[in-house]
């Protein structure tokens, strides 16, 4: 491999080191665009390569830039606006591209190949009804790309869009920042201004009922017998109370600062626990209600994937009437799916029910139902953790008796009845989660009685972080759900930075229920607004991978420590930390350590305060917002942490030139559900290696280089520790799940990059 490095003392210049060339892969393809690269086929002729391993004839973005896949095509809030019938108009919107062009002046960007691309393929995607999946690379402007079609599909069809994101911070950007520029500067275009809002779980708005005293306090277990824990939840839900006589949306997320979960607990109600606006007797004002009232009225309704799920497994909607949803940050919607169709047993969470349950029933029958959490609780704390097979006599003893001890709290508490208002709420408080116990209960019996190599449920016992052991169950694969109740149902647009691992969309297509690909088929055959002809039985998608407007290869370097031990279980060894030293000296501070665990960051913490002169940050000894802000302020600082870090961090500039990941994030051997579905994948013939574990490592090998450049003059380097990237058979999956950066296993040519870098900072 030649020692060929960026010259970063020099702006945008690549240049040898000694008498090497240039890397053939910066050599060739110099004129061609991240979005489209052309490449000569084998009998001469032109072809588009769209970074996903198919090239396909034609030359435009919607014409030959697309692979097809063969199937069946798819036939509450914070209001920041508010659209009513009268405000509808018949006025002919502008076309697409004369839209994308104002959008992209407003909010100060320039366009975009790769932006452009994608915006063409989402307005194909509504005309057709073919659902899309588009990998969109830091820096290609995926919001205004989607949003753009997305408005002026339901300003033109006087329909409602949903846009569903996977964390709070992409909701902010989208509801705060995005959206209000798009409706300012797409008002004139459009013939009116479009409207949107956020909508959440009800258990994220304050309830009023619960404010004005209608319903019981809810005493938290922690805090009965410790009077400081008390005084401070009574501190927290007093400042709540304050808070809510000058709140407009009621939404937990504008209280600053915020309170602790289970002071948030005793002012708000979730969906089952409402007594519902017609019996409430502060339903007119409800903060949930008109934040959904609003949702109902907007253009663009934006969401959370675990919401996005919840009305898919409920047959009442929770989201308003919608035609097309676009699912941002998709490489997390399995996880989130998979969550929201969970289910848990804690011996904690039951006597908690039993308490509501004795303000509402006979105490006997509560007394019951806090007896059998007391013997499921003694039979997990007996039982080793991990996955269950078959029960224990014990366990499926205390399974039935709760089962039959929250049945009899369910039947005791009755349907809805006339009866006054606090009568009414203490029964719905105890309702839901004695409810949720019993339905949770029957599901793992259930599933007991099926040869496990036919369930569809995984089970296990959870004895996470010292706390008291649980009994989890969750779906072996969510693929069937997705299929029927999501793209079944309506238009998708699927959109990530990384979608496409190992070069191909097929790992996460099989994981959301859609097909593999097919061969890729002509341009005309390809993104039209005509239904395509398909199987029957299958959705029809389309993926499409716009690349990044970031010149990768000139821009960073992913440097593999080849010459390493392989990772152990013991922590970091001492060869770990030396290389990590070097590093971290070189770049002058600068880094970001990404770690497999929190124990490995801690260790790496310590040891490099003692060895280094720069300072060192560990998530954890902060709230991770204020260490960000800390890391980012100071250019001589590294940030040591583990997995919110690999996807939550956006520092451009010098702050940021290195990041290092300790080993390859493969999931814990002994997970659960990662084994299980891995099994079940093998079973079937396949690769329940690569399928699960090496995509779990590849999703978030992907994320954490995608911290490193977050804007067009960002250089510096990505440096994997892990030297089974470069030796195992599974190291070319992983590697072609990331950017193409110029590669490089020598620590002396990376260490000589990082040190240009540091001396060109200044």
């Amino acid at each position: 491999m030649p020692a060929s490095v960026p010259n970063w003392s020099v702006p945008d210049v690549f240049e040898p080191d000694g008498t090497e060339e240039l890397p053939p892969e910066l050599t060739s393809n110099a004129d061609s665009s991240p979005a489209s690269l052309t490449v000569e086929s084998p009998g001469g002729s032109k072809q588009r390569d769209l970074g996903n391993g198919a090239a396909v004839s034609g030359s435009g973005p919607t014409a030959g830039g697309v692979e097809r896949r063969v199937g069946k095509g798819s036939g509450a809030a914070k209001s920041t606006g508010t659209a009513t019938a009268g405000n509808r108009t018949d006025v002919e919107p502008a076309d697409l591209s004369t839209l994308l062009s104002v959008a992209v002046e407003a909010v100060g960007g320039s366009e975009r190949d790769g932006q452009t691309a994608m915006a063409e393929a989402v307005d194909n995607a509504i005309a057709s009804g073919e659902h899309l999946a588009v990998q969109a690379g830091t820096g290609t402007g995926k919001s205004l790309a989607y949003l753009v079609p997305a408005i002026r599909h339901a300003v033109t069809a006087h329909t409602t869009v949903v846009v569903s994101t996977a964390t709070i911070a992409l909701q902010r950007q989208l509801v705060d920042r995005d959206l209000p520029r798009l409706a300012d500067a797409l008002a004139d275009s459009l013939g009116r201004r479009p409207t949107f809002a956020i909508l959440k779980g009800r258990r994220n708005y304050l309830c009023l009922n619960r404010i004005h005293g209608n319903a019981p306090d809810e005493p938290d277990e922690g805090a009965l017998f410790d009077a400081f824990a008390a005084s401070s939840l009574e501190r927290e839900v007093r400042r709540v109370h304050d808070w809510a006589s000058d709140t407009e949306t009621g939404d937990r997320d504008e209280l600053v600062p915020g309170v602790s979960e289970r002071a948030w607990r005793q002012v708000s109600v979730t969906g089952n626990e409402c007594l519902g606006a017609h019996r409430c007797p502060v339903g007119s004002d409800c903060f949930a209600e008109q934040a959904r009232n609003e949702a109902g009225r907007a253009d663009i309704v934006v969401t959370n994937h675990a919401l996005l799920a919840i009305d898919a497994l409920d047959d009442r909607p929770v989201l308003p009437e919608h035609d097309m949803v676009v699912v941002d940050e998709a490489h997390d919607l399995v996880d989130r799916v998979t969550t929201a169709a969970g289910g848990e047993l804690s011996g904690n969470a039951i006597k908690q029910a039993a308490r509501k349950c004795g303000r509402a029933v006979e105490e006997e029958i509560a007394d019951r139902l806090n007896e059998a959490g007391e013997g499921l609780e003694f039979v997990l704390g007996e039982t080793e953790p991990g996955r269950l097979g078959e029960p224990s006599r014990q366990l499926a003893a205390a399974l039935s008796g709760l089962r039959d001890a929250a049945a009899a709290c369910v039947n005791a508490l009755g349907p809805e009845q006339r009866e006054d208002v606090e009568s009414g709420s203490a029964r719905k408080l105890a309702l839901a989660p004695t409810q949720e116990i019993q339905d949770t209960a029957i599901r793992l019996l259930d599933a007991f009685e099926e040869p496990e190599q036919d369930r569809r449920d995984v089970i296990w016992i959870s004895a996470e972080n010292n706390r008291p052991p649980s009994l989890k169950v969750a779906p072996l694969g969510v693929g069937g759900l997705l299929r029927e109740r999501l793209f079944g149902q309506r238009t998708t647009v699927l959109t990530s930075a990384t979608l496409a691992l190992g070069g191909s969309f097929d790992t996460l297509a099989s994981q959301w229920g859609l097909p593999p690909q097919r061969e890729a088929r002509p341009a005309t055959d390809t993104a039209t607004a005509q239904e395509p002809t398909s199987d029957e039985s299958e959705p029809s998608w389309v993926g499409l991978d716009v690349g990044s407007p970031f010149d990768y290869p000139r821009s960073g370097i992913l440097y593999v420590a080849r010459h390493l031990p392989k990772p152990g279980r013991d922590g970091l060894p001492d060869a770990y930390l030396d290389e990590l030293t070097e590093l971290v000296t070189a770049a002058g501070g600068r880094t970001l350590g990404l770690f497999s665990s929190m124990r490995a960051a801690r260790q790496a913490s310590e040891q490099l305060r003692e060895r280094l002169s720069t300072p060192v940050l560990c998530q954890g000894e902060d709230s991770t917002s204020q260490l960000v802000d800390s890391f980012a302020k100071d250019p001589a600082t590294s940030l040591f942490g583990t997995l919110s870090l690999w996807q939550g961090v956006d520092v451009p500039g010098q702050s940021l030139q290195l990041v290092v990941m300790d080993r390859i994030p493969f999931p814990r051997p002994d997970d659960p559900l990662a084994s299980a579905r891995q099994q079940a994948i093998s079973a079937r013939g396949g690769n329940g290696f690569i399928t699960v574990a090496g995509t779990h490592a590849a999703l978030l090998l992907a994320q954490g280089a995608g911290r490193l450049l977050r804007s067009a003059g960002d250089r510096g380097v990505i440096a994997i520790l892990d030297p089974r990237l470069s030796t195992a058979r599974y190291g070319g999956f992983l590697r072609a799940s990331l950017p193409p950066f110029w590669n490089t296993e020598s620590p002396d040519v990376v260490r000589g990059a990082l040190r240009r870098l540091d001396e060109a900072a200044g």
